[in-house]
């Protein structure tokens, strides 16, 4: 069978589609963050980069999910996690800034 014949089988697949649309996802965050921060002149993180890598990281536990691989899944869990913390840290100092409040953050 021709590689060809190989990647068209591979996404006949709905799933396999779902896997590399993730992994696509996921992995553009990299190319978002390198843009932002050459515009920038500096090392940035815009919100778009923790949308690509929650969504990507989400999709991602899917497939792993659908494919039963315990290692996959136990990898995307905790990164699902941070990049939802990061995004509500995001959106609550947003929200203080509008509200003209400032936000409490406990010493380490």
């Amino acid at each position: 069978m021709s590689v060809m014949n190989q990647v068209l089988m591979f996404f006949r697949d709905p799933m396999n589609v779902l896997g590399a649309f993730a992994q696509g996802l996921f992995a553009s965050r990299f190319i978002i963050q390198w843009i932002a921060s050459e515009i920038k002149g500096k090392s940035v993180i815009p919100l778009a980069f923790w949308y690509c890598s929650l969504g990507g990281g989400v999709a991602l536990l899917a497939y792993a999910i659908y494919r039963e691989e315990p290692v996959f899944i136990a990898a995307q869990l905790p990164g699902i996690v941070v990049d939802s913390r990061n995004l509500y840290f995001i959106f609550r100092d947003k929200r203080a800034a509008r509200n003209g409040t400032e936000v409490e953050v406990p010493k380490a």
